[in-house]
């Protein structure tokens, strides 16, 4: 729904998550990127345009902050799309349920086999469906 108004101010949405905050206050995070990086003034523009937006069409119930921000260096990925485009980066994951006995991972992307993931974690590589990540982002 956010795309055509975010792209028509000249960004990309990389994704977004609705997450609890301090208290219990939920927080709608809307990350956006473009090839010329991300400014203040931007998040400032987007997020307007945005909140006017989902103040119309009220998807989200109850009381809610609104954030918009770059995806930062810990950038997250959103998409099989993603990890295709940070081949070789290290990344940090967490699945659904455990694979094995553990729910985190830290490796490196070496490949995405249709919606399968490859990473090299240690000196093995880990396979795992791009369904069964909760999340997972960029790492140093």
């Amino acid at each position: 729904m956010l795309i055509p108004t975010v792209e028509a101010l000249g960004y990309e949405i990389v994704g977004c998550t609705l997450g609890g905050g301090s208290g219990h206050r939920k927080i709608f995070r809307v990350y956006v990127d473009s090839e010329q990086g991300v400014t203040s003034e931007a998040c400032a523009k987007i997020s307007r345009q945005v909140s006017a937006m989902l103040d119309v069409i009220d998807p989200i119930s109850g009381h809610y902050e609104l954030e918009v921000s770059s995806p930062g260096v810990e950038r997250p990925l959103f998409t099989v799309a993603h990890y295709q485009r940070f081949l070789g980066r290290k990344v940090r994951w967490r699945l659904h349920q455990g694979h094995g006995e553990r729910r985190s991972w830290q490796g490196i992307i070496q490949a995405v086999e249709g919606d399968v993931i490859v990473f090299q974690v240690a000196d093995t590589l880990q396979r795992m469906s791009f369904s069964d990540i909760e999340r997972a982002h960029l790492s140093n």
